[in-house]
């Protein structure tokens, strides 16, 4: 299988380029986009995976229910709802709403992530290869410090922000 290649965006998510994805991840100065949706089941609380042991990056944490880098030449909707499908089952037609624009930068990476949000119940069709696991989190779990020992450093933040509870 060939690897994967990254648009290449500046701050303003205009494409300056492409790389391959092992470029990407190690090295911040390469800007590429990706795709969030929160899932909320009609009861409030948030859908979470636990990533893949697999995965190259933070594999056995807790992350966003959704979450993907963009196709070469694809939009934030467009990569939303693919992953969505791709990752959770659910229908491409499924209704997504603009939620936030998101900058992540660490020293490993540079993502500008566009975050959205969708209201299901479920049943999810996870993608083994890519989750291990799904679940429902209330308020209370996704803010209690214990918990985020099992939370990847971006899920910590953004979810602070959902609930109002950032200083973003």
């Amino acid at each position: 299988m060939s690897e994967e290649v990254f648009d290449i965006v500046d701050e303003e998510n205009n494409i300056i380029g492409q790389a391959p994805r092992s470029k990407c991840h190690g090295d911040p100065s390469l800007i590429h986009r990706t795709a969030h949706v929160v899932v909320y089941h009609t009861d409030g609380r948030i859908l979470l995976q636990k990533r893949s042991c697999k995965k190259d990056l933070l594999g056995g944490f807790w992350d966003t229910a959704v979450g993907g880098h963009l196709d070469l030449g694809e939009t934030f909707e467009q990569g939303a709802a693919r992953e969505m499908h791709e990752e959770l089952g659910l229908p491409l037609e499924t209704d997504l709403q603009y939620l936030c624009d998101w900058k992540i930068r660490n020293e490993v990476e540079s993502e500008n992530v566009r975050i959205f949000k969708t209201v299901s119940d479920g049943p999810f069709n996870f993608d083994q290869d890519e989750i291990d696991e799904v679940r429902f989190w209330s308020r209370e779990e996704l803010l209690d410090p214990e918990h985020h020992v099992t939370f990847t450093p971006n899920l910590i933040e953004e979810a602070k922000y959902l609930l109002g509870e950032s200083d973003e």
